[in-house]
């Protein structure tokens, strides 16, 4: 059984972030759980209380058969119209509309918009990178892969299988890599949590000289899945599986949702 948790949020002085080996090239129908024990296992990783999981969310879209054959894709009107704007396949602009409950932004290659998901990114998060089935038929393609339908929840079966095995109390987070406004490149964020509180909220404590903090509130999920997309790589290193150790929370029920700004409050959107 897994024990109780802290009853406050902590981070050690040594954090480790470590990509677990052995993950195979992951298909539609896949038992994750049973590649992750697995991997876990022959890398002689035995799981205790506080650790978190980052799965990137490719492996899981994979999982789930979230590929796209592209010339199999219905253009709308008004994805043809945007695609001749931006300069982009309308056929992914379809694949973003659909994924979307509003355009953001738009500008030569790419399409900001809010994601079904609630959060905003560019394109949707749609990836043709590393989007190839084993099952793809020769001639077939190009192919997208879409992001997992229903991350929070997928974060929460893996953690209660791992749990189950382990014995071990967890945190899931399932990341992505997300553009910022105003800043060049792309972070690891958190698209799904589970066990793991989304946010750190600082308030009331002191600093080092006694005020009282009045605006702390740290991305908990978005930092650890940043640490993780470090290791985890965003080319051919196929390191889809990242161990955090270091961190004490509570157990959290909170979903990734609340690491997302209200969209009355967003400046940006």
């Amino acid at each position: 059984m897994a024990t109780q948790g802290p009853a406050r949020i902590h981070c050690s002085e040594r954090l480790e972030v470590i990509a677990v080996p052995g993950v195979p090239l992951v298909e539609r129908g896949d038992d994750l759980a049973a590649l992750f024990r697995a991997a876990l296992d022959g890398a002689g990783i035995a799981l205790r209380d506080g650790d978190v999981l980052v799965i990137t969310s490719k492996v899981l879209s994979r999982a789930e058969g979230r590929f796209v054959d592209l010339p199999r894709v219905a253009v709308s009107p008004r994805a043809e119209e945007i695609g001749r704007a931006i300069g982009k396949d309308p056929r992914i602009v379809e694949l973003i509309l659909g994924e979307s409950t509003q355009v953001s932004r738009q500008a030569p290659g790419v399409l900001v918009v809010r994601h079904r998901l609630g959060f905003v990114a560019a394109n949707a998060g749609i990836d043709c990178s590393n989007a190839v089935p084993a099952f793809a038929p020769p001639g077939s393609g190009p192919w997208a892969l879409l992001l997992p339908a229903a991350p929070d929840a997928s974060a929460a079966a893996l953690r209660q299988a791992l749990e189950d095995a382990s014995g071990a109390r967890l945190g899931v987070v399932i990341s992505d890599s997300f553009s910022r406004p105003f800043r060049l490149g792309t972070v690891g964020a958190a698209i799904g949590i589970s066990g793991l509180p989304p946010l750190w909220d600082r308030r009331g404590e002191r600093d080092l000289f006694g005020r009282t903090l009045e605006m702390t509130i740290t991305a908990l999920g978005d930092q650890v899945a940043a640490a993780a997309d470090l290791v985890a790589g965003q080319a051919a290193e196929g390191r889809p599986l990242v161990l955090v150790r270091g961190l004490a929370f509570p157990p959290s029920d909170e979903l990734s949702g609340a690491l997302c700004r209200r969209e009355e409050e967003d400046l940006y959107a």
